[in-house]
């Protein structure tokens, strides 16, 4: 796939490299140390199960579902067909 003065495998060097990069920065954005017993936005409090499952959380489910709702729409077009990225 790769042409020119590039080596083989040069492509899926890149690519692996972008996912290396991504898992890196989504590890880097998961709390860390002691959850709170409270959520930081609401004040409600968060569940036992929560805050043993996900050490470091600061929300609640439905606070943080908000969030992961927000950050979704980003405008970027992640469908395949090209009808869908001309719109």
């Amino acid at each position: 796939m790769a042409g020119g003065w590039a080596r083989d495998g040069a492509v899926q060097d890149q690519i692996d490299d972008t996912v290396s990069d991504a898992v890196s920065a989504a590890r880097a954005r998961m709390p860390k140390g002691e959850s709170a017993k409270y959520c930081d936005e609401c004040g409600e409090e968060i569940p036992e199960k929560r805050r043993l499952a996900l050490p470091g959380v600061r929300t609640c489910v439905a606070c943080q579902s908000g969030r992961d709702a927000s950050s979704r729409q980003s405008g970027i077009n992640r469908r395949g067909s090209k009808d869908s990225q001309l719109r």
